[in-house]
């Protein structure tokens, strides 16, 4: 009988459909959120790539301020795309704490430098999310430029391969499968080392087995890693 896996990882009450997986990558991250009221800064970024829980822990932060709070409080989650001059006073009259995510996709920097001085002069706070650090943004306001520069920037890591066997464990069971250790050291030593690729990874196999209606073996695998290889290929031309 093959060995089936299971790993004890540290997990965070659950927010929205998925326990929050604490490894070394995003240790730091989780810490600077459980002490939201010790920030250095009104602000706080949390960059890192695609699926490494931003969005999970800005609703760990939104859940942390409500429950701190007097009566109940929801944050506001704002893409930084939908930003306008319409927002800052509007927002800040109803919300003295916000979530700006996606902040790579700006394209109103005036809007946002008049927010980000607002929240800052009037002892709001904001917890911004973003694929890259803010000094590495294309950001041509000088001025807006230069004060998200001072906003303490935490990474949060593509995962080590301890990480990403939790996250495919996890990914599994969700749907009610699992796995063998031959099968998980198959899929470790071929896939893509991404957060992003083991969610759409999980998700093709469980496709792959369903309409072959096969159990998941090293051949689903094989054929579910190139599909996902044949589709990115496809969007490229």
């Amino acid at each position: 009988m093959s060995q089936q896996l299971t790993i004890e990882f540290d997990h965070r009450p659950s927010f929205g459909k998925e326990d929050f997986i604490v490894a070394k990558c995003n240790v730091e991250a989780v810490s600077m959120i459980d002490n939201w009221f010790n920030w250095p800064s009104f602000a706080l970024c949390l960059y890192g790539p695609e699926g490494s829980g931003k969005t999970h822990l800005a609703n760990v932060f939104a859940s942390h301020v409500s429950l701190a709070a007097n009566h109940p409080y929801k944050i506001p989650f704002i893409k930084a795309k939908d930003i306008d001059m319409s927002m800052p006073h509007k927002l800040f009259e109803q919300h003295y704490c916000l979530i700006v995510e996606d902040l790579e996709e700006l394209t109103d920097f005036e809007a946002a430098f008049h927010l980000y001085n607002l929240y800052k002069n009037e002892g709001g706070n904001i917890l911004f999310t973003s694929k890259v650090a803010p000094a590495r943004l294309n950001i041509p306001l000088a001025d807006l430029r230069s004060r998200l520069n001072t906003v303490p920037a935490i990474e949060i890591q593509e995962p080590d391969d301890e990480l990403l066997s939790a996250l495919i464990i996890k990914l599994f069971s969700d749907r009610q499968l699992s796995i063998s250790l031959e099968l998980m050291n198959f899929i470790l030593s071929n896939m893509e080392r991404s957060f992003s690729y083991a969610k759409r990874l999980v998700s093709e196999i469980d496709t792959v087995s369903l309409a072959k209606k096969r159990a998941i073996s090293i051949p689903v695998v094989k054929e579910a890693m190139e599909n996902l290889k044949t589709n990115y290929q496809g969007e490229l031309f």
